[in-house]
Formats: structure tokens, C-alpha cells, sequence
């Protein structure tokens, strides 16, 4: 069937169509959803659980283990990675990249069951396990809430506030608070005045408990109604706990007498939040899943330009993240990028063709892009970094078969063909190859589509939306082209007229240079075929000089400012360490604002982020500058600064990251069984990252041991005492940290109220020596009475991956350097040292590194298939292995484009650079289906061999240049843009050099192949 003639057959229906495209692409135009990303899962399950008073190794052998064990189990399980601290354990459970991201959700329930079953085989005590399923929840906007004059009570309850009032925004999943400190009431005792009263501890305690207890008193049931008994005695304030009286030997003693009572907040503090240096409450906002970030933007606006005039007056709330103007303006940029291309898109269209033919293709491409949009649309692809850097890749793509149409419409109407009759004879001649070319290009994308793995599943929309953009390129170009051509072309075109560059292309000087040239190289074929071979191979030995990346940084201002202390550092030093760098940026000129928090890691504000869960010794600063090259000043500035000032910190200076997050650049990880060599092996590795010049930075995430105190019972006297050490360990605990013995019930929140001895008492580890121990008939024993006390090290925190002591060496690597290139050249010396591990034990290369392979497995997985397929569809079209051969025989050339306009640009082969030059190959072998068919064409025509190739690659030479400096020439507006302008280049190279291979190399390569004579004429 002709669609082109069926088109022209049903004019009416088919203007119709084209109306009705129109109109639905502006409505999915304008109703897409616009994200800064493309939505990913992050495939990350935290599981929690605490054992209160055990230590690290108990907790490691008796919880963490346990739980390791049995998620094992997990389906689609990639690997388990745990850290734990001295009776906590948190475990992190990692899936496979190729897990699907709907069956998530039910392997995240198989999780919790698991670990269900298991319950009934931990120790008494536990805690927990809990779950965080949400670990990959972005917040969309994130206020922070300062106060001038009031408590920091009252600044939570109006935050709480806040929070009812936006829950009701359309869009909102959930609003988190972060940064409050929870209320405490603290019941600060002396335990040598309590001995000398001869006062029992716990006694006072249970009463205070049995006073504040919520129990049933019951109901009264009349003939007529019934009424509700209540018992009065609950605590309401701090000061009904000062009231409360004890009687002791006859005598009453009021708790204020022995006791001092007062209400405060958490010590030591919950993690702390900051903005530009106040204290501030924090309040995340993340949008539900397929909501419309820029509609949500707008609610939240007007929302809180309501509530900030109900407000007091001292309460500011601060914009710190939001996500809504930044894809906006994401989104903007990339379509003026979009625009961009389209013109000159156009203007190579409209140079080459003429104005009447250039029309024809200017008249295809909204066709083109108003059916993408709908696509999307359905099938809930967002505009985002990724789909509008593939709109404007497929730009160049899609005018090739609207090009190649009316090209030959063109040349019908030339030899005196009517528009009709020219229409349907370009349908005739090249729909078939234009087919399997477009086809052909889609499955060069199928890599990209298919690979399973995180950073696959954030390149996806690249395949989707270049391969939806093809396919209806196809379609405009044989159904909707004839129609526009018949309407705007004349209806006869002379030899002469074409227009300029058109002209001058296809009868001019031009044209017999390029012929001469080609009769050249063809009678010189095993020359050019020897020359062309050389520089492939110069290529691949210069491969190994371009940089190559994972991931390039992401564009946005933000600098986030990591420092890390000892791993038994208090929160009370990761303050302070915070605290001097927040001097640091006060008034720098570069800075708009930053946030600090302090004892976790930032919120994700962005989906990409590398989340620190909460640690005492860690704090992050979020700095955000007022442009790009402010932030490399800042940058420079604080690295300098942290250097020279911050010598006791790890600290670690970063912008945001593109794609899945990895942490440091340089990761080496060290496991083994026993935590001690594990240790002592990572010494050796950081030794050897120290060798090369451009590492720097180097740290542990765990090794250094803590100091603790040990407290050594004598089992004997205390037995004859009749002390047990569950009763000292407990009188050691109410003593140093405190004990929660009720709660208050303060409107919505349940307030502790905790006993602890006095600040000199408690702060101070000598004072533990002269504690004394109550016993059970009243009376008090010094604690050395019944124990020694003694300094031991311990590890403050053991990390595990795969229930194996895992230590990672991690470090940064000087400014210009690409991690992969460091990690290269310390290979050898790392495979030296891991030859003398002893069995059990290994070193294995982590973060950028590590990713990147799985990536680039998961993609060279697929890469069969999409081999498969090219040769599938392009014998379908070829009928011939020869020339299947020969097609396919000019794409790896394109390596030498690539390689030089890399080198030349000094830009890296990233991950998404390489699924470019993946794609290459189906736009080169494009180019190579047409000119092998028209070869094929001349000779059914009656041409020599040698005659129909020099005609088929001078007739074929001006639509594949025009095809191929279309899709060059798109990719301009990208090709300075951090995240796709790698990408550009290798392709913008690579097509550029292969289109040249096709009508040079390709010829010679035909001649050669088939053993043709050369002619002495040349026709």
C-alpha cells in the first residue's frame, strides 16, 4: 500500500489529522509535567533496631548478624551494608539495579515479614526493628522557621501549625519536621544527699510512676445514662512533679527539697538545623508520586502568603529548597535550547533545499514534536533534563526522512514528474530504506532503553523519547510531507532551480570536486581502505587519553561542606566545628544563604543526593551561591580555609551530583572477618592512595577505637551485697544519662520527665568511683566497693557489608583529574597488595568506579540484542550478508570522530557520552542502508557497478550531508551544557567523520568487496 498516495487520495482526512495533532500537542504541551530529574527509585530499604546497654560487639553478634542472615533472603537482594554503634544497629538493604521499580514496593513487605519472623529470636530488650521504606522521598520545597523572641516551644508550635494548614495543599504526600528538639522535664538529683537521707532511688521513682499512671477507674451505668469515673493525680506541669510529697521513715519530703526540677529540651541535643547561623525548625513538603511540581510550587506559594500574615511578628519563615523554580527554570532553559535547535534546524533546511522545500521540512517538525508530546503524555514521561536533551538529539534525527522525501520530490519534479506523481514515487523508492533506517537508528538506542540498572533507569527517557520521535518521523514524512509538498512546491522545477547552496551542491564545482575525489579513492581503494584502518586503530590508542567519567557534577549552585570528626566525637564538637565554619561564610559576598545541620546529613531537597543518616560526629552545610562561578570561588576559598584551620576535621567540599549518587570520588573497600586486620589493611591502602600526587583527602569512615569505661563487677561481694549488676547498671545509667520514668501530656506532644544526677556529677567520669550503690535493705555502698573501674578501647562503630567487617578508604582527587583515571594508574600497585592478603580478605575498587561498571554491564547486556536486531531489520532490506557486511562495516569508524572531538574539546567519556556513541552506530548505519540501496537501484537500472556507485553516492552525497549537518548542527545549543555536552560532541564528531567514511570509505570499500574494475570514463 502507498500511504503517500492514499494521503493525497484523502486530503480532507488527513488536514484533519494534522489540525488535530496540532491542537492535542499544544494541550499535552502545556499540561506535561516538568521535573529538574527523571524520576529513578532509589532502591534502598533502612532497617533499625536498638538494644539498650549492650556493646558493639554484642550488638553486632547477637542484632545486626541476625537481621543480615536473614535479608539475605530478600529477592532481587544486591547486597546488605550495615554500621553499628554501641547498642544500635542500622542496616541498609540494597536491591538489584535490574529490580523493576513496581515490584519495589512488594519486596520492601517480603523485607518486613522477614524480619517479623525473627523477632522471637533476638534478646531481651530489643527495641525495634523499624522500617524506612521512604528512604528515596524527595522534599519538593523545604522552609526553615527562624524566631525573634520566642521559645523554641512556641516557634514549634506555630510550625506545627503551619504544617495542618499545607497538608491540605492537592498534590502534598507528607510534610516532615526536622531540626525540633523534643521537650524534657529533668528531675536532677544528688546521689550522695539521696544515700545520706537514706532515700531509696527507685522507690521515688515508682511513685512518681503509680501517681501519673492513666488507668480505667471505671463506668457508673445508671437507669438513665451513664457516667464516667476519672481519678485526679496526673502531672500537667512541671510544677505538680515539684509537688509532689514522700513519706520515708515517718517523715515527708516534698521533691523539690531533694530534687531539682526543670524543664528544658533533649541533652545531648537531637540533630540540630541552621539558617545562616539561627537556630530554625525545618519543614520539608515532598509531592506525591506523578504530581506536577510546578503546580504544587504555586499552591505552596499562595498557601504561605497567608499564613506568614497570620504569623507573629519574629517568626520568619525561610525559603531554603525549592524544587518548583528550579525546574522552572531547568525547563526554560532547556526549551530556548529546544528553539534553538529548531532554528537551526530550520536554517540548514531552508539553505540547503530552498525556501519552498525547507518549508516542507519546517512544516513536518511541529507534526513531529506536537506527536511526541502527546506520547509522553500518555505514557507519563515529565519534561526534565533528560527528555528535553533528547528532544533536542532526536531534532537532528527527525527532519532526516522529511529531508530524504522531499528531496526526492524535488528531483522527480526536475525530470518533469507532476507533484502528484512525484509524491508517490518518493513513497515507492525510499519509504522502504527510510524505514529500516529509522528503525535501525531505534534499535541503536535500545542499549539505553533496556539497561538495567539505576543509572539506566535515569537515562530511559533517551530511548523513549528519540525512539517515539523517530518512528513518527517516519510516518509525517510519508504521510503528512507529500500533502504539504503538493500544496507548497511548484509544480515544475527546472534543472536550474534550486537555490543556492542547494544549486551549487548538486550541479556546481562542489560536485565535481567530490567526484573526482571519490573516482580517486575508489581506483586507490586498498590505499584508502590501509589509511582509513590506520587511524581507527590511532583512535583506539587514543582512547586511552580521553578522561572518563560516571557522572558529571550537576550545574546548580549548591556546595555542600561535609565535616567529619573522630567517630567518638559528641555532638557537642560537631556543633562547634560547625559553628567556625558558619563564621567562615558570614558575609561572603559569593553566598546567598546556607543550612546547617548537625548530627545528620541535609534532607533530600534533591532526588540525586547522597543522604548521611543521623551520627553524632558528622555535620553538613548546604551553601548555596549566587552563580556558577561563585561557587567555584567559594569552592576554592573554604578548601583553602578548612586546610589551614580545620586540621582535627575530614572535611569534604562537593557540588551536587547528576545521576545516582556515589559519595567520594576514591573508594577502596576492605573486608574481611576480622575487624582488627581489616584495619590494619586499610592503613596499607591508604598508603598506597597516598603514592600518587592527585589523591588527597584520605580517610577512613571507620578505624579509630574509643575510649570507654569499664566497670568490672565482683561478682562475689556484690552477691553477698545482694547487688546484681542489672541493679548497677541501672543505678550507673539514672546516674550518667538518665532514666525516663513517666511523661506529661502537653496538648499534642508527650514530654519526658527524666532522672539523672546533677551536672557534676553526671559530666564527670572520676565522680563514677564515689557513686554510691543502694542496696536492698536501704542502706548505700560505695561502687568500688563491689567494682573497679578501668579505661578500654573499643570501635565506636563497625561497618558490614555482606555480614563481612568492611572498612572503606575514601578520598578526594585534585581539580581537572577524573576519578578513573587515578583508580588506573594505582592498579597495579593495589593488585599487589591484594596478593598478599591472607585468604577471607579482599580490596575491592568502590563509588564512581564501581557504579560505572554495573552501568556499563548492565548496558553491554543488552548489547546483543540490539546487534541482533540491526542485523534482523537490515537484512529484511538488504537480502544480503555481503551487504550486511558493508552497511555495517563504516559504524566503529565512527570512534575517530569521537576520540577527536573529545580530545580536542578536553571533555570526558561519561556514562552518558558512551550511550551516545552506542547510539552512534544506528545513525551511521542509517546513512550506509540509503547509500547501499541506491547502488543497489542503479544497477537494476542498468548501470556498470563501478558506474552505479560513483551515481548513488553522488546522488545520495546531498541528503545524507544535509541529514547529517541537521543532527550535527541541532546538537549545538547542548553542546556547551555540563550534564549532555560529552554526549553532543562524541555524536556531533562521530556522525561527522563516518558521514564522510560513508560517501569515501564505503565506495572503496563496495569496489573493493566486489572485485569491480575500475572504468576509464567517468559518466
Amino acid at each position: 500500500m502507498n500511504l503517500s498516495e492514499w494521503a493525497l487520495r484523502h486530503r480532507a482526512l488527513v488536514t484533519f489529522f494534522m489540525v488535530a495533532i496540532m491542537g492535542s500537542g499544544l494541550y499535552a504541551y502545556r499540561h506535561l509535567g516538568r521535573n529538574e530529574d527523571p524520576a529513578f527509585t532509589i532502591k534502598t530499604m533502612v532497617v533499625q533496631a536498638a538494644w539498650p546497654g549492650a556493646t558493639v560487639e554484642q550488638t553486632v553478634a547477637q542484632v545486626t548478624d541476625r537481621i543480615e542472615k536473614k535479608l539475605q533472603e530478600t529477592p532481587g537482594l544486591d547486597y546488605i551494608r550495615s554500621y553499628t554503634t554501641a547498642g544500635r544497629t542500622t542496616v541498609f538493604v540494597n536491591l538489584l539495579g535490574s529490580v523493576r521499580s513496581s515490584d519495589v514496593p512488594d519486596i520492601w513487605y517480603q523485607v518486613r515479614k522477614k524480619v517479623s519472623d525473627i523477632r522471637g529470636s533476638f534478646p531481651q530488650g530489643i527495641v525495634g526493628p523499624s522500617f524506612n521504606d521512604e528512604f528515596g522521598d524527595t522534599y519538593a520545597v523545604v522552609y526553615a522557621f527562624t524566631s525573634d523572641g520566642f521559645t523554641v516551644r512556641q516557634l514549634r508550635d506555630q510550625v506545627e501549625s503551619v504544617r495542618s494548614r499545607l497538608l491540605h495543599i492537592p498534590d502534598v504526600s507528607k510534610i516532615d519536621i526536622f531540626g525540633a528538639q523534643d521537650e524534657k522535664i529533668y528531675i536532677e538529683f544528688s546521689a550522695r544527699r539521696l544515700a545520706g537521707l537514706k532515700l531509696d532511688r527507685f522507690a521515688l521513682i515508682s511513685a512518681l510512676q503509680a501517681q501519673n499512671a492513666v488507668t480505667p477507674a471505671g463506668i457508673v451505668q445508671t437507669d438513665s445514662e451513664k457516667i464516667l469515673v476519672q481519678v485526679t493525680g496526673g502531672f500537667r506541669t512541671e510544677d505538680d512533679i515539684r509537688a509532689v510529697n514522700f513519706v520515708v521513715d515517718g517523715r515527708i519530703f516534698r521533691l523539690s527539697d531533694i530534687a531539682a526540677v526543670k524543664r528544658g529540651y533533649s541533652d545531648p541535643p537531637q540533630p540540630i538545623f541552621r539558617f545562616n547561623g539561627m537556630p530554625a525548625i525545618g519543614l520539608g513538603i515532598a509531592m506525591r508520586s506523578g504530581g506536577d511540581v510546578l503546580a504544587l510550587g504555586k499552591h505552596i506559594e499562595g498557601a504561605m502568603h497567608s499564613i506568614t500574615a497570620d504569623l507573629p511578628i519574629g517568626i520568619e519563615p525561610r525559603l531554603v529548597a525549592e524544587q518548583p523554580r528550579v525546574v522552572e527554570a531547568a525547563v526554560d532553559d532547556f526549551m530556548e535550547a529546544l528553539w534553538e535547535a529548531v532554528a537551526i534546524v530550520l536554517g540548514v533546511s531552508f539553505l540547503s533545499l530552498g525556501m519552498r522545500a525547507g518549508a516542507v521540512v519546517a512544516c513536518s517538525i511541529p507534526l513531529v514534536l506536537a506527536t511526541v508530546f502527546v506520547v509522553m503524555q500518555v505514557t507519563d514521561i515529565d519534561l526534565q533534563r533528560v527528555s528535553l536533551g533528547a528532544l533536542i538529539i532526536a531534532l537532528g534525527l527527525l527532519v532526516d526522512d522529511a529531508m530524504i522525501t522531499v528531496e526526492m520530490m524535488v528531483t522527480k519534479l526536475e525530470e518533469g514528474l507532476d507533484k502528484i506523481h512525484a509524491a508517490t514515487f518518493a513513497y515507492t523508492s525510499t519509504a522502504f530504506p527510510m524505514l529500516t533506517g529509522t528503525l535501525v537508528t531505534v534499535a541503536g538506542f535500545v542499549p539505553i532503553g533496556f539497561a538495567k540498572s539505576s543509572a539506566g533507569e535515569y537515562t530511559f527517557s533517551i530511548f523513549a523519547v528519540v525512539a517515539i520521535a523517530l518512528v513518527v518521523s517516519w510516518i509525517v514524512a510519508v504521510i503528512f510531507a507529500p500533502l504539504i509538498g503538493v500544496v507548497l512546491l511548484p509544480d515544475r522545477m527546472g534543472q536550474g532551480s534550486r537555490h543556492g547552496a542547494a544549486a551549487d551542491v548538486t550541479h556546481g564545482p562542489w560536485m565535481l570536486r567530490f567526484r573526482s575525489l571519490l573516482v580517486l579513492v575508489m581506483r586507490h581503494r586498498w590505499r584508502t581502505i590501509g589509511a582509513t584502518l590506520a587511524l581507527l586503530v590511532l583512535a583506539i590508542a587514543a582512547m586511552r587519553f580521553v578522561p572518563q567519567q560516571f557522572f558529571p557534577s550537576s550545574d546548580r549552585p549548591e556546595l555542600l561542606v561535609d565535616l567529619t570528626l573522630a567517630r567518638s566525637a559528641s555532638i557537642y564538637a560537631s556543633d562547634r566545628m560547625a559553628q567556625r565554619l558558619e563564621r567562615l561564610l558570614h558575609g561572603d559576598p559569593d553566598i546567598d544563604h546556607w543550612t546547617t545541620y548537625v548530627g545528620q546529613g541535609a534532607v533530600r531537597f534533591y532526588l540525586p543526593l547522597n543522604v548521611q543518616l543521623p551520627n553524632d560526629f558528622f555535620s553538613e552545610t548546604v551553601v548555596v551561591t549566587k552563580s556558577l562561578k561563585a561557587r567555584e570561588r567559594v569552592r576554592a576559598r573554604l578548601e583553602q580555609a578548612l586546610t589551614a584551620s580545620f586540621p582535627e576535621v575530614v572535611a569534604r567540599i562537593s557540588p551536587l551530583e547528576l545521576g545516582p549518587p556515589v559519595g567520594w570520588p576514591l573508594q577502596y573497600r576492605v573486608t574481611g572477618p576480622e575487624p582488627r586486620r581489616v584495619s590494619e589493611i586499610a592503613y596499607q591502602v591508604a598508603g598506597v592512595m597516598a603514592s600518587d600526587q592527585r589523591a588527597r583527602s584520605i580517610n577512613f569512615d571507620w578505624i579509630e577505637p574509643m575510649r570507654t569505661l569499664r566497670i568490672r563487677v565482683n561478682q562475689d561481694e556484690a552477691r553477698l551485697l545482694g547487688v546484681s549488676s542489672e541493679a548497677l547498671a541501672g543505678s550507673l545509667n539514672a546516674v550518667v544519662t538518665g532514666t525516663t520514668v513517666t511523661q506529661i501530656r502537653d496538648d499534642i506532644y508527650l514530654i519526658d520527665v527524666v532522672t539523672r544526677a546533677g551536672t557534676d556529677e553526671r559530666v564527670s567520669p572520676a565522680t563514677l568511683k564515689t557513686l554510691e550503690v543502694p542496696l536492698p535493705n536501704g542502706r548505700t555502698v560505695p561502687l568500688l566497693q563491689v567494682a573497679s573501674v578501668e579505661y578500654a578501647l573499643d570501635w565506636p562503630i563497625i561497618w558490614r557489608r555482606d555480614r563481612l567487617a568492611t572498612l572503606t578508604v575514601q578520598g578526594d582527587i585534585t581539580p581537572g583529574v577524573q576519578p578513573a583515571t587515578v583508580t588506573r594508574a594505582l592498579e597495579d600497585k593495589m593488585d599487589t597488595l591484594r596478593g598478599t592478603l591472607p585468604p577471607g580478605y579482599d580490596i575491592v575498587v568502590g563509588g564512581p568506579q564501581e557504579e560505572s561498571a554495573k552501568s556499563l554491564a548492565s548496558v553491554a547486556a543488552v548489547l546483543p540484542v540490539a546487534g541482533l536486531l540491526m542485523v534482523i531489520i537490515l537484512m529484511l532490506q538488504l537480502e544480503s550478508a555481503s551487504r550486511l557486511f558493508l552497511v555495517l562495516s563504516v559504524a566503529p569508524f565512527g570512534i575517530i570522530g569521537v576520540v577527536l572531538a573529545l580530545l580536542i574539546a578536553q571533555k570526558p567519556l561519561g556514562f552518558v557520552a558512551l550511550l551516545g556513541v552506542i547510539a552512534l552506530v544506528g545513525m551511521i548505519v542509517r546513512n550506509s542502508v540509503i547509500l547501499v540501496h541506491q547502488i543497489d537501484t542503479e544497477i537494476a537500472h542498468g548501470r556498470s557497478k563501478w558506474s552505479a556507485v560513483i551515481e548513488a553516492s553522488s546522488h545520495r552525497v546531498r541528503p545524507i550531508l544535509l541529514t547529517a549537518a541537521a543532527a550535527i548542527f541541532g546538537m549545538i545549543p547542548i553542546a556547551p551544557t555540563v550534564f549532555w555536552g560529552p554526549m553532543a560532541l562524541a555524536i556531533m564528531g562521530g556522525l561527522a567523520v563516518a558521514t564522510l567514511l560513508t560517501l569515501l570509505f564505503l565506495p572503496a570499500l563496495y569496489v573493493a568487496w566486489f572485485r569491480v574494475p575500475a572504468e576509464n570514463a567517468t559518466p
